[in-house]
């Protein structure tokens, strides 16, 4: 700990060097009714519901993108105040942070961030995801043998602009993303089957975990090209969802 840490009682940025230290309030004032409560406790609270609420007149908006244009800014411009929740999904091909269009290679993250908090206030707090079937790379996986081992108060608080956000990716970072040319993509395919199992029984992270099972287990890649064949892919779910997402039945 740094000498400076034992003298104030905050929070500091650790990408900062030197003596740039930022300093945060550790109690917040609750206006009106002299109370303060602990803003970076993470203990949890019993009246929070952690799961999202799905009892809105709209469930949401799901947009499907089979390598075409994407006006993003149009879909998060919409009024989503009604809505519950806004799904995504992308079927392109891709490279490393990047989905290929019909008018060229488009950033995803440019794409995401007109969703973001900051930018469409009407799906704050709530469940944002993306499903994305696109190469992420060139390298190859080559798969490896498993051996067994044997309230009701309302009060007004600032969340961060990348919350709710749930990123799933047909394939971890840097590689290949398989499809069969009769069935379509692995990720797809597998995703769908779980959904139709799983949907209302389960919440979404631990559905997506089956989808990893079931994407790494049961698929394997065919191909007359050296070094194509018998290939395996893992798809890759991040995760900055706050609570449990269940999908209405």
């Amino acid at each position: 700990m740094a000498d400076g840490d034992t003298q104030r009682e905050g929070d500091v940025v650790d990408a900062m060097k030197g003596d740039h230290v930022v300093y945060t309030f550790r109690k917040q004032a609750n206006a009106g009714k002299g109370k303060t409560k602990e803003t970076n406790s993470s203990r949890p609270e019993a009246s929070v519901s952690y799961r999202y609420k799905m009892d809105y007149p709209c469930i949401g908006t799901c947009l499907v993108i089979n390598n075409k244009n994407f006006q993003p800014t149009t879909a998060s411009k919409e009024d989503h105040k009604n809505n519950a929740s806004f799904v995504c999904v992308l079927l392109s091909h891709g490279d490393e942070g990047v989905i290929y269009g019909t008018d060229g290679p488009e950033r995803f993250d440019t794409l995401a961030k007109y969703f973001r908090g900051d930018c469409c206030a009407g799906l704050v707090g709530k469940p944002k995801l993306f499903f994305i079937q696109a190469c992420r790379g060139t390298n190859l996986d080559d798969g490896v043998i498993e051996t067994d081992s044997g309230g009701d108060e309302q009060t007004s608080e600032k969340i961060p602009v990348e919350a709710d956000f749930l990123y799933a990716y047909s394939t971890a970072p840097g590689y290949y993303s398989w499809r069969n040319t009769t069935y379509g993509s692995w990720f797809i395919l597998t995703l769908c089957e779980m959904l139709e199992c799983y949907s209302g029984k389960l919440d979404l992270m631990q559905i997506m975990t089956r989808v990893n099972y079931g994407v790494s287990r049961y698929f394997e890649s065919s191909s007359n090209l050296p070094g194509f064949a018998r290939n395996k892919q893992i798809p890759c779910i991040v995760c900055m969802l706050t609570k449990d997402f269940y999908f209405p039945v």
